[in-house]
């Protein structure tokens, strides 16, 4: 049985190790990592949640059978403690070389010896090892079903990049539609396009453009999720919609029943979203699902995607946003925009649209570390509509913010951008990809400073938060109710 095994690791725990394998001694050295793991039809993902370096002479020494091991102290050590948090055991070691590398023969051999005990110390694992040159990793995994070649390596960061046991095979020229688009970066960035799979939670103004962009970009697999229907007052915000879409003859009849009909017959938001996509690019796979990212069976269907876009505006799925991209390690980014209005006054105030990059690590965005998921809008939200009116949490309820299509261009579009530059590499090394203000009314930018919280269960090292966990940590979700 064929199955795709990768592995995903954020760039600051990848330049550790790496720094750690290559000092420049052109030695061998060793190190573990403990990871989290995710299952799924596309295959299974390893998931880098700590890297523990084997000190030269003391963990790492010279072998019986081989140039260089693990003593059995160090890997009796890490692999209890991946037992006992419920984590991969992945084994590390550096060959020479640059470009290519696998395992030798002593290698294998001793991962024949010692790999099905590890199997059992830790519960099923799975368990490996990984052989890095500087430019190439190749890994044998050891899993319940059976033994597996790794396939790659994800590096997440401001580029995000793969590796592989040996160089790739130069990618097929790209559709001659994408001419201009190969000509800034390449066939083998239009490749990387087309082998995404991409998330976008919420369809109305920002979420339909990044859906088209998406979509002429060139990416090959979109899950989009909203529950709303198309209605004539977001019709000037979401892309590609029609009169037909809003049921605007129906809706606007002064006869109840029938205004109430055409609301049940307009289209939802994701439906109207995949007919532009797929008019953009007829080949794109789309998954169009109506449904809420606060409900865990909706939320399970983004767990092996590649990106994240957040253009939904609740504090819920800020929360659950915010949880996918530090429990899964997927980058991400949430966008929006907002045009205060004084209550008393009717004036309008500083309007603004927000790009918030966030990459799974410390200081990589954290939602929660920019204070950006306030307990008490949670509390808000998860309360019914008597109870907000009886609390009166929120005044003039039925009241709806001012929102204009052109604001929503101006958070969407750096976030595609972002994205774009992410996996093509096109970034310069000294860009941050720091959250983003702009307000419209002085024409100014503001760029925020990366925060971090040490005892954040999200982002953080802390042994309770849930970043790189995976399937083996719960969601922030609704749990369906079910009957005993």
């Amino acid at each position: 049985m064929n199955k795709l095994i990768s592995l995903r690791i954020d760039e600051p725990l990848f330049q550790k190790l790496h720094q750690h394998l290559f000092p420049g001694d052109g030695d061998e050295h060793g190190a573990v990592i403990a990871a989290g793991i995710v299952e799924t039809p596309r295959g299974i993902r390893l998931l880098a949640r700590e890297v523990f370096l084997a000190r030269d002479g003391i963990d790492y020494v010279p072998g019986t059978r081989g140039y260089r091991a693990l003593t059995a102290k160090f890997v009796a050590e890490k692999s209890g403690y991946c037992a006992e948090q419920n984590l991969c055991y992945l084994a590390v070691h550096c060959h020479g070389g640059r470009d290519e590398v696998c395992f030798s023969a002593d290698d294998m051999a001793s991962h024949e010896r010692g790999y099905p005990a590890l199997l059992d110390i830790t519960r099923g694992g799975p368990v490996g090892a990984l052989v890095f040159a500087k430019n190439a990793v190749a890994g044998d995994i050891w899993t319940a079903s059976g033994r597996f070649q790794l396939d790659h390596m994800t590096i997440v960061g401001s580029h995000i990049r793969r590796l592989y046991p040996s160089p790739q095979p130069r990618p097929r020229a790209a559709d001659p539609m994408y001419d201009r688009h190969v000509r800034m970066f390449g066939d083998v960035g239009q490749e990387i396009f087309s082998n995404l799979k991409v998330g976008i939670i919420g369809l109305g103004g920002g979420g339909s453009l990044i859906n088209e962009w998406l979509s002429r970009l060139g990416v090959g697999h979109i899950v989009a999720i909203d529950f709303d229907r198309v209605e004539l007052t977001n019709r000037p915000r979401i892309v590609g919609t029609t009169p037909w879409d809003a049921m605007t003859w129906l809706t606007k009849s002064p006869v109840p029943w029938l205004k109430k009909l055409g609301k049940r017959l307009s289209p939802y938001k994701v439906h109207v979203a995949r007919r532009v996509a797929k008019q953009a690019n007829p080949s794109i796979r789309y998954d169009a699902i109506v449904g809420n990212i606060v409900d865990e069976s909706t939320t399970k269907l983004l767990v092996d995607i590649d990106f994240l876009f957040l253009a939904a505006d609740s504090m819920q799925s800020r929360l659950v946003f915010n949880a996918l991209v530090h429990q899964y390690l997927i980058p991400g980014i949430q966008i929006g925009a907002k045009v205060p209005v004084d209550k008393q006054t009717k004036q309008v105030g500083d309007i603004f649209t927000a790009t918030r990059p966030v990459l799974p690590f410390p200081y990589g965005g954290c939602l929660h570390c920019h204070e950006l998921i306030p307990a008490g809008r949670l509390q808000q939200e998860a309360l019914s509509e008597e109870e907000r009116r009886n609390q009166r949490y929120v005044e003039d309820e039925d009241i709806a913010e001012p929102s204009v299509i052109a604001l929503n261009v101006k958070s969407a579009e750096q976030a595609v951008n972002d994205f774009m530059m992410m996996f093509t590499g096109l970034y310069k090394p000294e860009v941050k990809l720091c959250h983003q203000l702009r307000f419209a009314r002085e024409r100014s930018i503001i760029n925020i400073e990366p925060r971090a919280n040490d005892d954040c269960l999200d982002c953080s090292n802390n042994s309770r938060s849930r970043r790189a966990k995976g399937d083996r940590h719960r969601l922030p979700c609704r749990i369906p109710f079910s009957r005993s």
